[in-house]
């Protein structure tokens, strides 16, 4: 099993721009917590995820030394080995990258979340394969907001049929949302996004669901995500510097 033709080199977290780990960390919660409360939001209703991938278990080592438990990872292969060598903390993972059906059975079967579903073949899976005894998977379906034939993720329209389908598989815990939308310039061109997909986290619950988790926002523009609703921002390149 390998992280596909494109996966990049392990980095080892070194960032010439800012000071410690525990340093970026405190910035970063410190954003949050001035996002929330210009939201009116509790800061401790956003969870923080910081997204590990492409750099060595030293740097998450480093991070969950200052109080960060929490890491997402986008190749299954090297978070596997990162699970490996980390299996003294008490970390949580979640799996944040497109799915492939021959990797199912390995996520489902060493992460506590998925943010990204984005079809029933996928979720049918990791479903069936969620080791037996085990608490549900913990799902987002992965909504694509911004129409980009890019990224993955269902349309808005299609969100209704899968989210009902997911809901009713005995291995999985559907929780909410998870977006990437395309990158904008400017708060309000930023809010607009991620307003979109409330509206469809919203609609959902008006459905009947029920949803606590919109995932969304990254370091570029988390302060956006933040004032729209967001629960769990996913973030690297403030955490661990540029890959």
């Amino acid at each position: 099993m390998d992280n596909g033709p494109n996966s990049p080199k392990l980095e080892t977290g070194a960032h010439p721009f800012a000071g410690t780990p525990c340093d970026r960390l405190r910035a970063v919660r410190a954003r949050i917590a001035r996002a929330a409360a210009e939201a009116g939001r509790d800061a401790a209703t956003v969870r923080l995820l910081a997204v590990s991938k492409t750099f060595a278990a030293a740097a998450v080592r480093a991070m969950a030394a200052c109080g960060q438990h929490e890491f997402g990872e986008n190749y299954l292969q090297e978070a596997l080995e990162k699970q490996i060598a980390l299996s003294d903390l008490p970390l949580q993972w979640h799996f944040i990258g497109p799915i492939q059906s021959n990797k199912t059975r390995a996520i489902a079967g060493n992460f506590s979340w998925v943010h990204g579903v984005d079809r029933l073949k996928i979720a049918d899976r990791l479903s069936a394969q969620r080791p037996a005894g085990w608490p549900p998977l913990q799902v987002c379906i992965e909504v694509n907001v911004s129409g980009e034939t890019s990224k993955g993720g269902m349309t808005v329209a299609e969100l209704p049929a899968l989210a009902e389908a997911v809901s009713k598989l005995p291995g999985l815990r559907l929780r909410g949302l998870m977006a990437i939308p395309a990158p904008a310039t400017g708060m309000a061109a930023q809010r607009a996004a991620f307003r979109r997909v409330r509206e469809a986290y919203d609609a959902l619950i008006a459905c009947g669901h029920a949803l606590d988790t919109l995932s969304m926002g990254m370091s570029a523009d988390l302060e956006a995500a933040v004032l729209e609703g967001a629960t769990i921002v996913r973030i690297g390149t403030a955490l661990f510097g540029e890959r």
